[in-house]
């Protein structure tokens, strides 16, 4: 049996499914079909989940992938910190994964290595109501996909309620200077806060370009000159060592794990992270009374008087490496439509943010207050790059937590703010000026 027979009814099914969500889907462009190449089977390398569903909610639809194709998808898993160097690796060698699921803006440190993915995300662009631009702008140069968009994972405030109000505040702050209170109150009541300066490859940098941006500061203008070296990026360094001062000690040295470790172990009270902690808790009968006191909210708003937050994205890279490419879009297309995709929403318990806006209208999103400040990630965030173009100095930059690295510099005094954003803007040039 070919593909395009089970592939039809496959999207026949996606499309029952996306109408019982309101979801209805247009078909100007011709459907693409792919037959996988005889014996054809596949690797992904995935970061590992920090919600069990996530991954639960993938491997069920990869088993419904292999059950219509026969084609055995393999599926490796690594920590969010070596995502990136292995898919470095990967395109720089020619060989390994067919797939991997990448970070940000990777996919443009080596475009030319990827497989050409535009006919696929056309088509599901205009059946699925468009990509959001945030999540397209990392997997897109211009008019092609060098990548999937796959997901924005949403990252807001979790605190704990009743200490935030032992702290003496009856409503979560909704501006930095009044947060910055908020955090002096609750480390002078023995509950502090805990952001990381470490190289987090999410919370690192959300908290990193945060303090940046709610302060007017930008690695680089429009025409990607760099402009780190400001007043804005200055104003925004003595926030920072203000905040870090009442942080629990050692945040220097946290990576994507150890906020969530810090929190459920009742050592702070007030961190940022993804819809993961809260679950983590709920599901544990040991954490109950965490659970039910956690509340989540955006971060606020700094002197820019605006939202301005960077989501941790992820894209699906096929690499040209692959013997299978018919194999590996048509496993891309399968888990991208509408019975597969919602069905990972759903089990990611609002971890993961659609990249499609028809999803949008998943339940899962009115399903829990916990929730609201997830669902708009993949709408709302900046990218990394702003406000330059998306490339090779983006990308590069980010990889090498030139800004992570500024601000861990200045807060524990290793340098000053204004030698901190000096090296900052040398690091940053290195790859501009390429």
């Amino acid at each position: 049996m070919r593909f395009k027979r089970r592939d039809f009814l496959a999207a026949s099914a996606a499309v029952a499914g996306a109408a019982g969500l309101g979801i209805r889907p247009t078909f100007a462009q011709a459907e693409p079909t792919y037959t996988p190449e005889s014996g054809a089977s596949l690797r992904l390398l995935r970061w590992t989940p920090f919600v069990k569903g996530d991954e639960e909610a993938w491997i069920a639809n990869t088993k419904k992938f292999t059950e219509a194709t026969g084609v055995e998808v393999r599926i490796d898993k690594e920590s969010w910190e070596d995502i990136r160097p292995k898919a470095a690796v990967a395109a720089n060698v020619g060989s390994g994964p067919d797939l991997i699921m990448c970070w940000f803006d990777d996919a443009h440190q080596y475009p030319d290595k990827l497989v050409d993915l535009t006919e696929l995300a056309n088509y599901l662009g205009n059946k699925y109501g468009g990509w959001y631009d945030g999540v397209k702008g990392y997997a897109a140069r211009g008019d092609t996909f060098i990548a999937m968009p796959l997901a924005a994972i949403g990252n807001a405030v979790v605190y704990r309620d009743t200490h935030v109000k032992a702290a003496g505040f009856s409503e979560f702050p909704k501006d930095t200077a009044g947060f910055l209170e908020l955090c002096k109150a609750m480390k002078s009541k023995g509950t502090p806060a805990g952001f990381p300066h470490g190289k987090a490859v999410g919370d690192g940098n959300n908290y990193a370009h945060w303090l940046l941006w709610s302060h007017g500061g930008k690695m680089v203008d429009e025409g990607g000159k760099v402009t780190i070296n400001s007043p804005e990026t200055l104003a925004s360094i003595n926030y920072a060592k203000e905040l870090y001062a009442t942080f629990i000690p050692g945040t220097e040295s946290w990576q994507d794990v150890n906020n969530n470790r810090a929190f459920l172990a009742g050592q702070v009270s007030l961190i940022a992270n993804g819809v993961s902690v809260y679950y983590t808790a709920k599901n544990d009968p040991k954490l109950a009374e965490i659970a039910k006191d956690i509340r989540t909210t955006n971060f606020p708003v700094g002197p820019v008087g605006q939202s301005v937050e960077l989501f941790q994205t992820s894209s699906l890279l096929l690499f040209k490496h692959t013997k299978y490419p018919e194999a590996a879009k048509a496993y891309i297309k399968f888990m991208m439509e509408a019975d597969q995709m919602n069905a990972w929403i759903q089990g990611s318990s609002a971890y993961c943010c659609q990249p499609l806006k028809a999803f949008a209208q998943n339940p899962i999103w009115t399903s829990d207050p916990i929730h609201a400040p997830y669902a708009r990630a993949s709408e709302r965030l900046r990218p990394n790059g702003y406000a330059g173009p998306l490339g090779y100095a983006s990308a590069a930059t980010m990889a090498d937590y030139v800004l992570v690295d500024m601000y861990a510099a200045a807060v524990t005094g290793q340098m000053s703010p204004e030698d901190a954003m000096k090296e900052a803007e040398r690091r940053a040039n290195r790859y501009y000026r390429v």
